[in-house]
């Protein structure tokens, strides 16, 4: 099963963890905002209790006829009560609205961490894809070597057979296959491990069987200044701390707002009566309202509000500093990592003609040590530094295409 990048990002959105979390962070977020744009708003319950005294029975005054009977506790107003009503209520206050900013900032610091998640995502995941292909594109190279290595063995064999090489070039061209065994046998095992680190990211069994496409590429840099630019203009992590900052000026001014009073708002329309019904029995209208304003002024409470005020006040200041960093962080980050791929790409095409180079060295040596003119020793050093220039480019590759990813996550650019 071939497996292009493009799906694999898309699979890796839906299997990793911390971007799922970082999903589910952002939603949570939005619903607090809606809460609190909620609290705002008047609230309206309907109202049902029935609520049963003890009476008291008082005899009745010399000259009258009759008992009186009278709840035994008397906050009640009746042996038998019944509440039927509709409260609307509405609290008035600078906590609420400083709430609802707060909570309006942190969801949009949810959602900037949200955009730094996917980015990082991305990044990771295109790392893993490049790094099964190269460690594939190495275990390529070890079989040539070992070829290689197992195919000058056999000329010094023959060359000792014709008494034209002594036996100690057997001996080190044997050493050299011997060691590019290990070679090969190490690079399965870098395949193997790389294709399971992006398995885990793509399938829910790791190990299932699948391949990259070869020679996938990203696309070369915008040049430096549009970079700078894009990296500016919507950068993720100067939002989420630019968002920070502005709920911790909010969380500020909710804890100052505890110094003022607020207003509350009740109202009531339904019945308050000894009888669950709209009338009484003797004719008595039961169905009614009452409403209730109320002022609360704080006036003393062992200074908690200016405690939490200083509270408040230190963790602004830590998100001022914090911003300010960003905006350092991500100027230096810039700087490094276009330079990285700037580097990184001056030297693939240098890698390319040290190949070559490398692979003319090492037919010219052979040739040479065919007509006696060389040792054992120069083909043996020629072979390995063949294939230790393909193996420095091949990571050379990787690292340009890594350096173009990291590149992409300060630009958004994809």
């Amino acid at each position: 099963m071939s497996i292009p990048l493009t799906e694999a990002i898309a699979r890796a959105r839906s299997n990793e963890p911390n971007f799922a979390a970082a999903v589910a962070a952002g939603s949570v977020a939005n619903m607090d905002k809606a809460i609190a744009r909620a609290s705002l708003l008047p609230s309206a319950i309907y109202h049902n209790q029935y609520l049963y005294t003890q009476p008291q029975l008082i005899q009745p005054i010399t000259g009258f006829s009759g008992a009186n009977v009278t709840p035994r506790f008397i906050a009640n107003n009746a042996t038998h009560e019944y509440t039927s009503q509709a409260v609307v209520s509405e609290t008035i206050g600078l906590q609420q609205v400083a709430s609802l900013k707060q909570t309006s900032a942190l969801a949009e610091a949810a959602a900037a961490q949200l955009e730094i998640a996917r980015r990082g995502l991305v990044a990771a995941v295109i790392v893993l894809y490049y790094n099964v292909s190269i460690t594939q594109n190495k275990l390529s190279i070890a079989k040539q070597s070992l070829a290689e290595a197992k195919n000058f063995t056999q000329l010094t064999e023959e060359r000792e057979a014709a008494r034209e090489a002594a036996h100690a070039d057997v001996l080190k061209a044997t050493l050299q296959v011997e060691q590019r065994e290990r070679d090969l046998s190490d690079a399965k095992l870098a395949a193997d491990k790389a294709k399971l680190e992006l398995g885990v990211l793509l399938f829910p069994d790791p190990r299932t069987d699948y391949r990259v496409l070869d020679g996938v590429t990203l696309s070369a840099p915008d040049p430096m200044d549009a970079l700078q630019a894009a990296t500016n203009h919507d950068n993720p992590e100067l939002a989420s701390a630019a968002a920070n900052l502005r709920a911790a000026d909010f969380d500020l001014a909710g804890a100052r707002a505890a110094y003022l009073p607020d207003l509350s708002l009740n109202y009531y329309y339904g019945i308050d009566a000894a009888q669950f019904a709209i009338n009484g029995p003797d004719g008595t209208r039961n169905l009614g309202y009452a409403a209730m304003v109320t002022i609360d002024i704080p006036v003393w409470d062992w200074f908690t509000t200016h405690d939490r005020v200083r509270q408040k006040a230190s963790l602004r200041n830590s998100a001022k500093v914090a911003l300010s960093a960003a905006k350092r962080r991500v100027v230096a980050d810039f700087d490094e990592v276009y330079s990285e791929a700037k580097a990184a790409a001056d030297q693939l095409s240098s890698y390319d003609a040290s190949v070559a180079t490398a692979r003319e060295s090492l037919r010219l040596t052979r040739l040479r040590y065919t007509a006696g003119e060389a040792s054992v020793l120069d083909v043996v050093d020629a072979e390995s530094s063949y294939t230790a220039v393909q193996l420095a480019r091949e990571d050379g590759f990787l690292r340009y295409q890594t350096a173009l990813a990291n590149l992409q996550v300060l630009t958004g650019k994809f």
